[in-house]
C-alpha cells in the first residue's frame, strides 16, 4: 500500500486526493490546506485527515473550529509520496522541505521542468529508474502529449503546429481575466508549450501560439501536423479511438463546445462534470495529403488527475507504466465513449493485471 499525501487542496488537489483515495493499492494519509476556508471543510466533509501547511498557521484552524493533525512535516514523515498541488511557483519553495524529510515528490505543471528529476506524461514518457521527483506537465502539454505520441508512433511527425485558446481562469478564479477581450498569451511565438512538449517528446518538431479568452470551462486546440507517411482519414480516427484517454465525440451527439461536454460529463456522472481525457471532435479529423487537422478540448481542471496517480506509482513501485495506466483507468473509470459513435457501442476498458 502506497501511502500518499496531497500539499494543498485547491483545483487540482482535491481531484488527485479522490482519485488516489479510491486506489486499492494506495492510501490518502492526509492533505494540507494553507487557510481555514470552505476547502478545509470540504476536505474533513469527504473524511480526509487535514494539516496545516504552514507551521505558524496551525493555530488560525484552531480559532476557526477547523480540527487539523498536524502540520505538512508531520504528513511528510507518514507518506511515501507527497504530491505538490501548491500553486505555481510555490512548489520551489517546497522542494527543500521534502528533500529534508526524505520523501520523493510529485510536482505540477506550473513548475519549471528543473524542479524534478524527469517530467511525466503517463502516455508518451520514456522509460524512468530510481527518481525521486517528477513533475506531471501542465494540462495542455499533457493533452498534446497524449495526442502527438501515437502520431508519432505510428506515421512519424515532421511538423506539429497548434494554436492554443486558454480559459481566461478556472470557475473559482474570480480574480483571473481577461472579462471582455482576447489576448495573445504571451505574445511571443511560440509559446512555452511547444518546448514544454519536447521535455516529453524530444524529438518532434512541434510550435505553439497561444491566445486567451474569456471562458472558464476548457481549452481548445486548433492543431495541424505534417506527417511522415500518408494516412488515410478514417485511419487516423481509428487510431485516436483506440486511445483510452482519448474522446472522440461522434457528430451526431450534438456536442459543439466545452458547454455541452461539461453538461454531457456531469449526466453521466462524472464528479464534478471532469473529464480526465482530451476531447476529439471526430468530425474535424482530416487527412489532406500528409497534412492531419483536428481540434480537441482539454479540461484544465482535470486531465492531468489520472497522470498523477501514475506518477505516484512510478516513484514508489516497479509497476509497469502500462499496467499502471490500466489500473487508474479502470478506478477512475477513464476511456469515455458515446453509444452515439459508429458501431453504437462503448469501448471496453482495459483490464488492469492484478
Amino acid at each position: 500500500m502506497i501511502r500518499v499525501g496531497i500539499n494543498g487542496y485547491g483545483t487540482i488537489g482535491k481531484r488527485v486526493a479522490d482519485a488516489v483515495a479510491a486506489q486499492p493499492d494506495m492510501e490518502l494519509v492526509g492533505v494540507t490546506k494553507a487557510s481555514p476556508d470552505y476547502g478545509a471543510e470540504a476536505a474533513l466533509r469527504r473524511g480526509y485527515d487535514l494539516y496545516a501547511a504552514i507551521d505558524d498557521r496551525a493555530a488560525a484552524f484552531e480559532d476557526a473550529g477547523i480540527v487539523i493533525v498536524g502540520t505538512l512535516g508531520d504528513l511528510l514523515d507518514a507518506v511515501d509520496v507527497i504530491v505538490d498541488c501548491a500553486p505555481a511557483g510555490i512548489g520551489e519553495r517546497n522542494r527543500p522541505t521534502y528533500e529534508a524529510h526524505d520523501t520523493p515528490a510529485v510536482y505540477q505543471g506550473g513548475e519549471d521542468a528543473a524542479i524534478a528529476d524527469g517530467s511525466f506524461n503517463a502516455r508518451a514518457s520514456g522509460e524512468i529508474r530510481d527518481a525521486d521527483s517528477l513533475r506531471v506537465v501542465s494540462c495542455n502539454t499533457t493533452g498534446l502529449s497524449r495526442l502527438l505520441a501515437p502520431l508519432d508512433e505510428a506515421y512519424g511527425i515532421e511538423k506539429a503546429r497548434v494554436t492554443l485558446v486558454r480559459r481566461g481562469g478556472d470557475p473559482s478564479e474570480t480574480d483571473r481575466g481577461p472579462i471582455n477581450d482576447v489576448v495573445p498569451d504571451p505574445a511571443t511565438v511560440p509559446s512555452h508549450h511547444g518546448p514544454d512538449v519536447n521535455a516529453i517528446l524530444p524529438e518532434i518538431n512541434v510550435d505553439t501560439a497561444a491566445l486567451k479568452a474569456p471562458v472558464t470551462g476548457m481549452h481548445t486546440h486548433s492543431v495541424n501536423v505534417t506527417l511522415e507517411g500518408k494516412p488515410t482519414t478514417s485511419a487516423v480516427r481509428e487510431l485516436l479511438r483506440g486511445e483510452t484517454r482519448l474522446f472522440l465525440i461522434p457528430e451526431r451527439a450534438g456536442i459543439d463546445g466545452a458547454g455541452t461536454l461539461k453538461d454531457y460529463a456531469s449526466d453521466l456522472g462524472r464528479p464534478r462534470g471532469d473529464l480526465w481525457e482530451n476531447c476529439v471532435w471526430e468530425e474535424s479529423i482530416s487527412v489532406e495529403g500528409r497534412d492531419l487537422y483536428l481540434f480537441q478540448n482539454v479540461h484544465q481542471e482535470a486531465d492531468v488527475v489520472p497522470e498523477n496517480v501514475d506518477a505516484v506509482r512510478t516513484l514508489a513501485t516497479d509497476v509497469p507504466r502500462e499496467e499502471s495506466v490500466a489500473r487508474t483507468n479502470e478506478v477512475l473509470d477513464i476511456g469515455l465513449d458515446s453509444l452515439l459513435s459508429d458501431g453504437g457501442t462503448a469501448r471496453d476498458q482495459v483490464a488492469a493485471d492484478d
